[in-house]
């Protein structure tokens, strides 16, 4: 008999899942301590979607541990599923592995399966780690999976990359408009127009974590 399939979005979240969110109130609160800004934005009716900078590997464990009540669906590169064994993890993590460089319509179809069963979806627009602290380059699917799902986008930025005994601050932004975008339909004008919306968004917020 054929082994059946893991999905990464489910109705429930895994037990795996809610293991990691227990050891993160330890490790986020002690060994890499991350402060919290505006949290309070998160507290919201679901779905939506987060859009963060991306310069951990561990980045997506604070932001499951900042959504208390909801599963978080996040979006990995496939190449971090190279080993089956790795690979199950990630899907009971509820990570959805994407290809980065092609049409993935599996990871699209799992992108709108989370937001229709009104989950949490978390999205590294940059598409891979970077440690500028700026949000110049987006992956062009990530406009298109906001658009097409509808769902409010807020924007997340890490301050620096997570480190042992050393303050990470993390800003939530405001909820980024999109409206008037889509009443001109999703095409790649409209789509691009979105993307320098997110752009902008981090600027902002780098600008104001600045001061």
């Amino acid at each position: 008999m054929a082994e059946k399939k893991l999905e990464p979005v489910s109705e429930k979240r895994t037990a795996i899942y809610e293991v990691v969110r227990v050891l993160a109130q330890i490790v986020f609160h002690t060994i890499m301590p991350v402060r919290f800004h505006h949290r309070e934005r998160l507290d919201r009716e679901r779905p939506f979607i987060m859009i963060a900078n991306h310069n951990h590997a561990l980045d997506p464990v604070p932001m499951a541990m900042a959504v208390k009540h909801d599963q978080v669906v996040f979006l990995g590169k496939k190449e971090l599923g190279s080993k089956p064994w790795i690979r199950k993890i990630l899907t009971k993590l509820h990570c959805i592995l994407v290809d980065r460089h092609n049409v993935d319509m599996e990871a699209m179809r799992a992108c709108m399966k989370a937001i229709k069963m009104k989950k949490v979806l978390l999205i590294f627009p940059e598409g891979t780690r970077h440690h500028e602290g700026q949000m110049e380059h987006i992956e062009a699917g990530t406009a298109l999976i906001a658009m097409r799902s509808k769902a409010p986008v807020i924007p997340i930025y890490f301050d620096q990359k997570l480190k042992p005994f050393r303050i990470t601050n993390l800003y939530v932004g405001e909820e980024i408009p999109y409206d008037d975008l889509l009443e001109r339909g999703i095409n790649a004008e409209t789509c691009e127009e979105m993307n320098e919306r997110m752009r902008e968004a981090f600027r902002n917020m780098i600008r104001n974590a600045e001061k």
